[in-house]
């Protein structure tokens, strides 16, 4: 029997991607982050890399499948850290193969996009434009560091995400085109930094965890996503005792609530080890609890912190300066019965699968209460006329 993984997985997603129409995109975009909004999300780092036609035309706006994505986190409120995606390979020495045409840019013509992208954030002043590479086997050497450079000149402070060590595959592919593991690698070559986030980083070895926490930069963690995938676990106890940042991301979308994700993330690490709290040790290079320190305070609290700065929005702390962004959440929801401030955050994590999310606030401005969004109804309508029509 063939392996089913990954791989396998992407070419069925290829196929749908393939039939994507830029009003579809803007529709199942809304409806994503409706979610998000609802599970308690404020903001989303979109790692975008749909941008041409069905067969790799380009729309006669470069930006029209960029657009749509920006015009759906208006719509629901969303705070967006738009992320397009340089991909101009199918491998290490390998063309873009024909599904993937319509990811495809050249170096110019992709800082040529980031730069129009730039000019959007007068009118969305909650819009963040970052650079993304897809992978090390996407792009080569030259042309990673040639879009690093103009990302620089263009913003030195903007966001940096790659995916990178997400399958043992990847790992062996690009030890062998590039002579170094992938994070290695970006050690080696890049100016690895606080503004990167390495998407996934599953499979590392101790001298990439130990440099990899070092450098400052965010693991960007997709727990459900690298489990029905079957990539394997991320080393997240060394990780954490090393000092290291990490964040959640929901990649595929199998799930959109943190809460899930935490869950998979703290409970596939207890199967895997045997035992129960995996990083509620004392840890100096974490924040400082009082105490009794509880699972679901920790990693809340290491999740807040990392996707801040994987995203750059400005929120994550109410504090003086920072975006009021708030979330409150319904004591009366049979997840949080008989719990306290001290127990709550356990709870959401690991007491169930009811949703206790009633409020969220986003700069200042209510756009969930009690569970419900003023564009619910429209935007679940689009939705379902969208599928419909890929679905036939």
């Amino acid at each position: 029997m063939a392996e089913d993984n990954l791989w396998t997985w992407r070419k069925e997603m290829y196929r749908m991607v393939d039939r994507l129409t830029p009003e579809a995109y803007e529709a199942i975009a809304a409806l994503v982050y409706l979610e998000m909004l609802q599970f308690g999300m404020t903001a989303v780092c979109e790692f975008h890399y749909v941008h041409h036609q069905s067969g790799g035309a380009h729309f006669a706006n470069p930006a029209e499948m960029s657009d749509r994505l920006i015009a759906a986190a208006a719509d629901t409120g969303l705070g967006l850290t738009l992320l397009p995606v340089l991909y101009a390979h199918g491998g290490i020495g390998k063309p873009a193969e024909p599904t993937q045409q319509r990811f495809v840019h050249d170096v110019d013509a992709y800082l040529s996009l980031i730069d129009t992208l730039r000019s959007r954030r007068t009118d969305h002043p909650d819009l963040h434009i970052g650079l993304a590479l897809h992978s090390l086997r996407a792009v080569t050497p030259d042309e990673a560091k040639a879009a690093l450079a103009g990302m620089n000149a263009l913003d030195p402070q903007a966001r940096l995400h790659i995916h990178v060590s997400e399958t043992t595959h990847e790992v062996a592919e690009v030890e062998a085109g590039l002579g170094a593991r992938p994070v290695q690698w970006l050690l080696d070559n890049t100016c690895l930094d606080d503004r990167w986030c390495l998407v996934h980083a599953t499979h590392l070895d101790a001298s990439e965890i130990a440099g990899a926490a070092a450098s400052g930069a965010v693991a960007g963690l997709c727990p459900l996503t690298e489990a029905t995938m079957g990539d394997g676990f991320f080393p997240l106890v060394e990780y954490h005792q090393a000092g290291g940042a990490w964040g959640i991301g929901t990649d595929s979308h199998y799930s959109t609530s943190i809460a899930e994700e935490l869950r998979m993330l703290e409970c596939g690490k207890r199967l895997e080890l045997r035992r129960r709290n995996v990083i509620t040790t004392p840890n100096a290079a974490g924040p400082v609890h009082s105490g009794p320190v509880h699972s679901g305070r920790v990693h809340f609290d290491m999740a807040l912190r990392g996707g801040e700065q994987a995203s750059g929005q400005g929120g994550g702390a109410l504090v003086t300066g920072r975006r009021a962004d708030l979330v409150t959440l319904d004591a009366g929801c049979n997840v949080l019965l008989g719990h306290d401030p001290q127990t709550a955050l356990d709870a959401w994590m690991l007491g169930g699968t009811e949703n206790p999310v009633r409020d969220v606030m986003i700069g200042g401005k209510w756009v969930v209460r009690g569970g419900y969004h003023p564009q619910e109804a429209r935007i679940k309508a689009n939705y379902r006329a969208a599928m419909a029509q890929l679905t036939t």
